[in-house]
C-alpha cells in the first residue's frame, strides 16, 4: 500500500484514513477526491476506472451529480444488477451536494455496497463538511486523493519529469524547464504537451524538440522576455515583448513573471550558500536556485531593490492606474536591462 502523505489536511478534524498522492488512487469502498487541482482529480478518476477494468471488464460505471441529487439516488445505483457487475458509482459537485445527499450518503457509510467503489469529488469549501469528517474518521473503510493545485514551478517541473519517466523517455532539463515555462498557467496544456512530446520518436527529447513543437509559444513566453532584461539584452527583450503581445499575451502575467523571477534573486541575493541548500531553505527546485545565482551576476543589491520597485509600479499601471501598459512594459524592461541602474 502507498504511503500516507505528509498531513496537509484539514487541521480542525481528526483523519483516521490514507491520503494518498493523486498518482497512488488505488480502489477502496469509499473513495473522496479533494483538492483544487481539477485536472489532476479528473485524471485520478481515470486511472481508478481503468485499474477497475482491468480487474474485471463488466464493470459498471454511474454518474451522479450531487448537487441536482434526489433521494433514493444513491442506494439505487448501488442496487446489485442482474449479474451482480461490480460497480463504480462518479460523484461530482460534492462541495455543492443536497441535504438529502448528505444525509443518505452518511447512512450508506455504515453498510457500503459490496463490490461498489463510490467515489466522492470534492473541490473544497464548507459544504458537506459533515460527510467528509465522516469519510475522514474511517467511516466506510475509504481513502481519500487529496489533488492540491500546482503552484510552484519546481511542483510543475516535477510533475513534466514524471509524465516522461512513466514512459521511460529521456528528457534533458533544459526542455523540461522551456516546457514548464511555456505551460505553467495551464496544468492540463503542460501534460498535453507533454503527450504530444512523447509521440515523437527522438531518442532524446531536448529543448530543439521542443521548439520544433512550440517555438511560438516558447518564444512568447514572459519568462523569455523576463530572462532577456535580466540578462542584460534590452533589445531582445523588447523584441520578445512586442511578439507576445502581438500573439495575444496579456501584460499581467508579464509583469508576474518578471516578479517572480527579481524575487528569487533577492533571495539568493548576498548569500553564500550552495544552490542545494538555497534551494531547501527556500521551498525551490535546485535548477531554480541555480538560474537565480547565474541571473545575480552584475546585479547589486541597490539595483535589485530599484528594479523590484519598477516592477511593481509597472504591475500597477497595468492594472488600471496607467494609461499606456505598453509603455509601461517597455520600461520595466528597460530598469532591469539595466541591473536597476535608472
Amino acid at each position: 500500500m502507498a504511503a500516507r502523505t505528509p498531513a496537509r489536511s484539514p487541521a480542525k478534524s481528526k483523519v483516521a484514513i490514507p491520503q494518498l498522492a493523486w498518482n497512488k488512487v488505488r480502489p477502496a469502498p469509499i473513495v473522496l477526491v479533494s483538492g483544487t487541482e481539477g485536472f489532476l482529480a479528473d485524471r485520478a478518476i481515470r486511472m481508478l476506472r481503468d485499474t477497475l477494468k482491468v480487474e474485471d471488464p463488466s464493470l459498471e460505471v454511474n454518474d451522479l451529480e450531487a448537487d441536482h441529487y434526489g433521494p433514493g439516488e444513491l442506494i439505487s445505483r448501488a442496487s446489485p444488477s442482474l449479474f451482480s457487475e461490480p460497480r463504480m458509482i462518479r460523484v461530482t459537485n460534492v462541495e455543492k451536494c443536497t441535504d438529502a445527499f448528505i444525509t443518505e450518503t452518511l447512512a450508506y457509510l455504515e453498510a457500503p455496497a459490496d463490490d461498489t467503489y463510490l467515489i466522492l469529488r470534492h473541490a473544497g469549501g464548507v459544504r458537506g463538511k459533515k460527510l467528509l469528517d465522516a469519510i475522514r474518521a474511517g467511516k466506510g473503510g475509504g481513502i481519500e486523493i487529496t489533488c492540491l493545485e500546482l503552484k510552484k514551478d519546481a511542483e510543475k517541473y516535477d510533475f513534466a519529469s514524471a509524465e516522461f519517466a512513466a514512459k521511460r523517455r529521456r528528457v534533458t532539463p533544459g526542455a523540461l524547464r522551456t516546457l514548464v515555462s511555456a505551460f505553467s498557467a495551464d496544468l492540463a496544456e503542460l501534460a498535453a504537451a507533454c503527450q504530444q512530446l512523447l509521440a515523437d520518436d527522438a531518442d532524446e527529447i531536448n529543448e530543439a524538440t521542443v521548439a520544433r513543437y512550440y517555438s511560438g509559444r516558447v518564444e512568447t513566453s514572459a519568462f523569455k522576455v523576463a530572462d532577456s532584461a535580466i540578462a542584460g539584452r534590452s533589445g531582445e527583450a523588447l523584441v520578445l515583448l512586442r511578439h507576445a503581445l502581438a500573439s495575444g499575451a496579456d501584460p499581467v502575467p508579464i509583469v508576474a513573471a518578471f516578479a517572480a523571477k527579481l524575487r528569487t534573486m533577492a533571495k539568493l541575493s548576498g548569500g553564500s550558500m550552495s544552490s542545494g541548500q538555497a534551494a531547501k531553505m527556500f521551498g525551490m527546485a535546485p535548477w531554480q536556485a541555480d538560474r537565480a545565482m547565474k541571473d545575480l551576476r552584475g546585479w547589486s543589491d541597490a539595483g535589485l531593490g530599484s528594479a523590484i520597485e519598477a516592477i511593481a509600479d509597472t504591475d500597477a499601471q497595468v492594472k488600471g492606474l496607467g494609461r499606456d501598459p505598453v509603455f509601461a512594459l517597455e520600461r520595466m524592461i528597460s530598469v532591469v536591462a539595466a541591473r536597476g541602474i535608472r
